[in-house]
């Protein structure tokens, strides 16, 4: 398996190919030209603009959605420094390094920031999947759904409430393991647990997170054309992450996760094309 990172680019990875198969899906947008190391506006993004999706897998941090959008290393110039790539954010420094597997990709993560420092990281993996692709978790893995999922539920959802929970793969009725054709819905979840495995026809993917003594869940982003309104596009994410909310605003006491007394936390992400699916 082969990876291919932008480091101008914020530090975005647009490729991961295994046997001729491109696992991941890309959108050209313009505005993804460029990024501003500086913090000035110019051409492209600057830290703290809304996203701007251009697909492949970006790392979301210390937040995937709220403030500020899709986090703060998508939108500034990563540097490496032999195999090391690292992204100075203005509360945080996050490294990663990439080495190959017997079967895949690994890439081993460090965050430094004062102790106590609370974050969410999401390998926002945009996958070009075909209608009938399967993700498969551990069975009855706790799922949180989010306010977007109200319109697909039988029940009315609770004023205030950031999130919902039942069990995978149909959390609270709404069958979620498969992704289907255009419906003009869009709806995320979060699974807790580190691993899971996709299945598009005789191929497999195996996404999998690994943290001590940090929250693991897998997000799924399930956009059948319902997203953004008024320019709506088909996109769906798999994405092993750090904490159980998108937003780090709604992250309850076990929900996020936290830098400790040596100020780093380190975790790694395995990509393989084994199929190791959780039972």
């Amino acid at each position: 398996m082969e990876a291919v990172t932008d480091l101008a680019h914020g530090g975005r990875w647009t490729s991961l190919r295994h046997g001729g198969r491109e696992w991941l899906w890309h959108r050209e947008d313009p505005a993804r030209d460029g990024v501003a190391p500086d913090g000035v506006a110019r051409d492209g993004v600057a830290p703290g603009d809304a996203f701007v999706d251009a697909g492949g897998l970006e790392e979301c941090v210390p937040t995937v959605r709220g403030a500020p959008d899709h986090g703060d290393a998508w939108s500034r110039a990563w540097t490496r420094d032999g195999r090391t790539d690292r992204v100075r954010c203005e509360r945080f420094t996050l490294t990663r390094e990439l080495s190959a597997t017997a079967d895949g990709v690994e890439a081993a993560y460090a965050l430094t920031a004062e102790p106590g420092f609370l974050f969410l990281w999401a390998a926002h993996a945009l996958l070009d999947l075909a209608e009938d692709a399967v993700v498969r978790t551990r069975y009855g893995a706790p799922t949180r759904l989010f306010p977007e999922a109200a319109p697909l539920l039988d029940r009315p959802w609770p004023a205030g409430t950031p999130w919902l929970e039942g069990g995978w793969p149909a959390p609270l009725g709404l069958r979620l393991d498969r992704f289907g054709p255009d419906d003009g819905t869009a709806v995320g979840a979060v699974v807790a647990g580190g691993r899971c495995c996709v299945h598009d026809g005789a191929d497999r993917l195996a996404l999998a997170v690994e943290a001590e003594g940090q929250p693991l869940s897998v997000a799924l982003w399930r956009n059948l054309g319902g997203f953004p309104a008024g320019r709506p596009y088909r996109s769906t994410g798999v994405e092993p992450m750090l904490g159980r909310v998108f937003d780090l605003a709604d992250a309850g006491p076990d929900d996020a996760a936290r830098v400790p007394a040596s100020g780093e936390v380190r975790w790694r992400l395995a990509l393989s094309a084994a199929c190791h699916c959780p039972h």
